[in-house]
């Protein structure tokens, strides 16, 4: 249970934060900059959810729970003694990427083969769900840096993986089926 009755602690004003262990960390830490990154991504979903209604707008309250989930995970070392902690950490689990990877697979078959790249844009949902797969992939990239310094939930880096690829189809999705999507021209303004 989560309880805030004050949201100022000044513990941080040296430039330090605690991990879910109660470990002191620099701000800057790869962790902190792995599980800061997918809060901003939560962030960035909730304002694609501005734009997003029915089955999109749901898959993405998912994602954003997912994230929450992700950031639990991420914000806690120590994996090793999982099984001995008072309060069983939150881990992210096989079935969150397999549920991406279903979407996927549902949006992706009403979807014509890219025969180009793409570039972000179209309508306001796509061009807001390609600013989510960018933050998704930097997200990534941040939580392998972590994964190399210290322990690591596999499946935590990999959700981040599958999300990524989650947000482009939902774009292209978003861009009529694909069919607004728009392309990239090599070399158009040379």
């Amino acid at each position: 249970m989560v309880v805030l009755n004050k949201i100022y602690t000044r513990t941080g004003d040296a430039g330090t934060t605690a991990l879910g262990d109660g470990t002191r960390v620099a701000k800057h830490n790869a962790r902190v900059e792995a599980y800061g990154t997918s809060d901003e991504l939560n962030c960035f979903v909730g304002v694609a959810r501005l734009e997003a209604d029915g089955e999109t707008d749901n898959a993405l309250s998912r994602i954003q729970n997912d994230l929450f989930d992700l950031g639990a995970d991420l914000c806690r070392p120590e994996m090793e003694k999982d099984a001995d902690a008072e309060y069983p950490p939150l881990r992210m689990a096989q079935a969150q990427i397999d549920r991406l990877e279903a979407e996927i697979d549902v949006m992706n078959a009403d979807l014509e083969p890219l025969r180009s790249f793409i570039l972000p844009g179209g309508s306001a949902l796509a061009a807001h769900l390609h600013v989510c797969r960018t933050v998704a992939r930097r997200a990534e990239r941040l939580a392998v840096l972590a994964g190399e310094q210290e322990a690591l939930n596999q499946v935590a880096v990999t959700y981040l993986n599958r999300l990524s690829d989650w947000f482009f189809v939902a774009a292209r999705m978003a861009n009529d089926s694909g069919k607004n999507d728009v392309l990239w021209v090599p070399g158009a303004n040379r």
